[in-house]
């Protein structure tokens, strides 16, 4: 079930920074450092999984097993990606269900055309407006409980424009979205345009290399910002890891001095291997 604690957190004015997480060595590191919440990134579980692009190839059942695993073996509030919904409409409310049943806490749903793309990718398209509100009224009528939370997210601003974008984010307050999610604005000025035009709690989404000012959560909250997203953040600085291990292996024959790596006995604690340990102790078989 969805966990209350992001929903309270938004209720006081509390700023949430949410750290992307793409599988599950992501996740549990994540999940040991005090955020309010953790966001699965579309983009990055598809590239972990597939190792394709964020364009509308993985599927609902994809992406709804790797979230359940990551919800299951975490303990904090998990905003998670859901595309388009998947599909029509029906899509959609089994999606909202199927989500809300593994205990995610907050769904993001776009108003991109399928297939969608990474939202700070060109040559994306959106659909009418009417479509994404008819989409968020399922979502608000599918799920179970308030406490799960429905992101209502515009892909509009590059193709349409930033009038366009204020509103689409305008109107999904309206039909019921919990949060407003306007991707992609290009300066500090249109998110603070954005900001004074919505009233409702809204969502920036922080990638590192793409469209959006890299701004703090100082700054995002002084604006009117309630969540930041980090989606990159995790599989970038792990892909930046992984070639410059795998490189100083290649050179050195070995792993040198100048890498720096995650303790094995932390990793396995972090795995749960200690709790294998202390059941093969009190119940394995002796000779």
């Amino acid at each position: 079930m969805a966990d209350p604690k992001l929903k309270q957190a938004l209720e006081n004015g509390d700023f949430v920074v949410a750290p992307g997480v793409f599988d599950l060595i992501s996740a549990l590191i994540a999940d040991t450092i005090d955020f309010k919440a953790l966001y699965v990134t579309g983009y990055g579980t598809v590239a972990s999984y597939l190792g394709l692009p964020d364009a509308g190839i993985a599927t609902y059942r994809d992406m709804v097993e790797r979230i359940a695993q990551m919800v299951k073996r975490t303990s904090r509030p998990v905003i998670a990606d859901a595309d388009t919904g998947y599909g029509g409409l029906l899509n959609v409310r089994y999606t909202v269900q199927g989500y809300e049943d593994v205990g995610v806490t907050a769904i993001q749903i776009e108003d991109q055309e399928f297939p969608k793309k990474c939202g700070h990718t060109p040559n994306r398209r959106v659909t009418s407006l009417d479509d994404m509100l008819r989409k968020i009224e399922v979502a608000v009528d599918s799920r179970q409980s308030d406490d799960f939370l429905i992101i209502a997210r515009t892909d509009s601003r590059t193709g349409l424009g930033l009038d366009e974008a204020i509103r689409r984010g305008q109107a999904f307050a309206k039909a019921g979205a919990d949060v407003v999610f306007v991707e992609s604005p290009e300066s500090i000025e249109e998110m603070r345009m954005i900001a004074q035009a919505i009233d409702a709690p809204l969502f920036a989404n922080i990638v590192n290399g793409g469209r959006t000012p890299l701004l703090s959560a100082d700054t995002l909250k002084e604006m009117g910002y309630a969540i930041a997203i980090h989606p990159a953040i995790g599989f970038l600085s792990a892909g930046a890891a992984l070639r410059k291990a795998y490189a100083d292996l290649h050179a050195h024959g070995e792993t040198s001095a100048d890498i720096d790596l995650y303790s094995f006995a932390e990793f396995n604690k972090l795995l749960g291997f200690q709790d294998v340990w202390d059941f093969e102790k009190k119940f394995a078989q002796t000779p």
